[in-house]
């Protein structure tokens, strides 16, 4: 991963824990682990309250008709690659 890529997935790791007030640090969310369910334990509403904060921060809509929400939301590398490919800001 290059670092300008970890760079983001550290800030949006941030963006998570401080969105839903997790009580772990940014850097204990590993990449590659789920963020629904096990792994993470997000649920629906939690990934909403996500998307809402990413789509802020970033300044592109991430919406919930997507057919690809399963895919991006599936882990933070997954989540961190969809907002390098689409993000304004």
């Amino acid at each position: 991963m290059s670092e300008a890529n970890q760079e983001l997935q550290n800030e949006v790791a941030g963006l998570v824990v401080s969105a839903l007030n997790l009580d772990i640090k940014p850097d204990e969310i590993q990449a590659d682990a789920p963020l629904y369910g096990e792994g993470l334990g997000l649920d629906s509403i939690d990934i909403l309250e996500v998307a809402l904060v990413v789509s802020k921060h970033f300044g592109f809509q991430l919406r919930a008709d997507n057919a690809d929400n399963v895919r991006i939301f599936s882990s933070l590398a997954n989540l961190t690659r969809h907002i390098a490919a689409n993000r304004t800001k």
